[in-house]
């Protein structure tokens, strides 16, 4: 389902930013692989109604992959087996590498990486009753330390399809650069697929993949206000004036289409992104703050780009 022969370029799960029109729009202009903003296995198994729109999958998501986050086994085996039931999802990717307050203490998310038994027991939990084509597991470095090559050992012992890992421990969050040696250190561990994440924008994708040896590339914050990046990379070129307006009207177009009215004040964040490095962009800033109505927002979008 995914070609890693390819060097596949996958769009990072994003709380508040990959839903389901963002992922649409990569998809369109470059990214071959997408995965959900994280979901709490929790809110999954109890239905919150919110986490069951955030599922919904794009229409040009193929493969589409489902990142859950949780630390109780059961609980995690409940919103596989939900995640089963549901035709369009083509896998399940386990979140290792949040580092968010909230998330590390419920010890879920990269809080796992202080305990490797409880996430070798929770990636196996997901391996065992995982239905569809494909299980993967995203995890940072480590969690005050660096031991990557050890949650890549685990992995591959479960026979897990492929892992994605993110170039700094849980102690640096986003601070300071990505280290692609650790990530090529784990690399060189083990034979599963291995993708590289941590700072990779368009211009360096090239050296990350000769640094690391890895078998893709996954975008996360580099996207946000840039969803052409994936176009840029495959094709090594910059895109013009008239195909970034096209893309920005187009992402408009399917957050409107996913929330209706409500996305006029959701896409007033990617507006604030998209337009940084444009003339007159703090004057824009402050006329769409205002917008109420999808077309007049619209308007102001084709006038300014």
């Amino acid at each position: 389902m995914i070609d890693f022969n390819n060097k596949p370029l996958f769009l990072a799960p994003m709380a508040g930013f990959s839903d389901l029109p963002f992922r649409n729009v990569v998809k369109k202009f470059g990214a071959d692989v997408t995965i959900s903003e994280m979901i709490s296995s929790n809110a999954l198994v109890y239905e919150n109604k919110k986490t069951l729109h955030m599922l919904k999958k794009a229409e040009l998501e193929k493969p589409y992959i489902v990142q859950i986050a949780g630390s109780d086994a059961e609980i995690i085996k409940k919103a596989v087996l939900i995640l089963n039931e549901i035709d369009f999802i083509d896998g399940i990717d386990f979140n290792c590498g949040c580092p968010v307050n909230k998330v590390v203490k419920q010890c879920a998310g990269s809080a796992l990486l202080k305990d490797l038994d409880l996430f070798k027991k929770l990636v196996a939990t997901i391996k065992e009753h995982n239905k569809k084509s494909l299980t993967s597991v995203k995890f940072r470095l480590g969690f005050d330390d660096k031991y990557p090559e050890k949650m890549a050992k685990i992995c591959e012992e479960l026979e897990i399809n492929f892992i994605s890992i993110h170039g700094r421990t849980r102690k640096a969050l986003y601070s300071g650069d990505a280290d692609y040696k650790s990530i090529a250190y784990a690399k060189s561990q083990v034979k599963i697929p291995v993708i590289a994440n941590g700072d990779i924008n368009a211009s360096n994708a090239n050296e990350v993949f000769n640094i690391t040896k890895c078998d893709g590339l996954m975008i996360g914050r580099a996207s946000v206000g840039n969803p052409w990046i994936f176009y840029e990379i495959k094709e090594g070129k910059k895109i013009d004036k008239a195909l970034k307006k096209e893309i920005i009207l187009f992402h408009f177009d399917e957050i409107i289409k996913h929330y209706g009215n409500l996305g006029v004040n959701i896409f007033k964040k990617h507006l604030h992104e998209y337009s940084k490095t444009h003339k007159n962009a703090c004057a824009f800033r402050s006329e769409i703050n205002h917008y109420t109505k999808a077309l007049e927002m619209r308007n102001s979008i084709e006038n300014f780009f």
